[in-house]
């Protein structure tokens, strides 16, 4: 076996890996307020994640073309591939960390910045308009739209069902949450198996096995089993701070918080091909909904931290990718 296929193999085992952390680091985020407010049980929930992910990941390739051939340009040789590599096994050393603290940081971001990092540490092109354009941006902009939706759409429910009984209406919004918790997943889905489809073509290209950004189908086959697979196993110290550390959550406001949010990572991947985050849209629409309230119903000590290790994210993962490739490259 040549050294050039083994390192092709060996990207393509540890995408799926990242894959699979990505899927227990973000299980959260789809059930965590559906199984906080009762809609879902435990189980029922994350069997229900896992299935919604993994057909999420096969009805679209936009954010994975962005990913693929937006963020770097690594050569078409061994030390291209050691920059992908890099900048996967970065990714995955900040998901475990966050993941050991229970911060439900963005996998999406680690995974850009692992890249960036390795880019950067192997003197690359790196495509900054595009990381702007398409993750600043976006990083900045899709947390502040979905708790500003989040908390719009929570003072028109309770305007609307003012009259109504609380138990009934409760109900009622505990089953509509069976959809929209549904709706995250297949988003989650959509959103994050994607990038890993796109490191992996990646790959293939600096490795002379494939040309152009279409994402042959055994990629997405794969990575949609890893992710669901991950979400599978749970996630449950990040789902404790997702649905009950931030705020107390009842149906309703589990059901709009999880219906933005879905909206938002729609609109994102179909629209504008851009890899938000899952973890920041869920959570800042977790914070809209939480604060029609009243302002100190928001932990906003925990809202704090989870914002802090946000930005921390991008340049942790790069920082711990640069010094991947530094080994790495030494060593190959």
């Amino acid at each position: 076996m040549s050294l050039t296929l083994f390192l092709v193999l060996m990207i393509v085992v540890v995408a799926f890996i990242f894959d699979f952390t990505n899927g227990f680091h973000d299980a959260a985020n789809a059930v965590a307020t559906a199984v906080a407010t009762r809609a879902w049980s435990l189980n029922r929930a994350l069997e229900m994640a896992a299935v919604m992910n993994f057909v999420g990941a096969l009805i679209g390739t936009g954010v994975a073309e962005t990913i693929g051939s937006g963020i770097v340009s690594p050569p078409q040789d061994n030390r291209g591939l050691v920059v992908v590599a890099s900048g996967l096994l970065g990714a995955i050393i900040w998901n475990l960390i966050t993941w050991w603290f229970g911060l439900p940081s963005s996998s999406s971001h680690a995974l850009i910045g692992g890249l960036t990092g390795a880019g950067i540490a192997a003197s690359v092109t790196v495509h900054w308009a595009v990381i702007g354009e398409k993750v600043v941006i976006p990083m900045f902009l899709s947390p502040m739209v979905g708790f500003v939706l989040a908390y719009v759409g929570m003072k028109i429910v309770l305007k609307a069902f003012e009259r109504a009984t609380y138990k009934k209406t409760m109900r009622g919004f505990r089953k509509l949450q069976l959809f929209s918790s549904a709706a995250i997943a297949l988003g989650h889905g959509l959103q994050d198996a994607q990038k890993t489809m796109g490191v992996v073509v990646l790959a293939l290209v600096a490795g002379g096995y494939h040309e152009g950004t279409s994402i042959p189908l055994w990629v997405k086959i794969g990575a949609a089993a890893a992710i669901s697979l991950g979400t599978y196993t749970g996630g449950m110290r990040i789902m404790k701070t997702l649905g009950r550390n931030i705020t107390a959550v009842d149906p309703a406001r589990g059901f709009v918080a999880e219906s933005v949010a879905a909206s938002v990572l729609y609109t994102t991947a179909f629209l504008w091909h851009a890899p938000i985050s899952t973890t920041h849209t869920v959570t800042s629409a977790v914070m809209g909904v939480g604060a029609t309230k009243r302002r100190s119903a928001v932990r906003w000590g925990v809202a704090g931290n989870i914002v802090g290790g946000w930005f921390l994210t991008l340049p942790a993962s790069a920082a711990f990718a640069m010094i991947t490739f530094t080994i790495l490259h030494a060593i190959m």
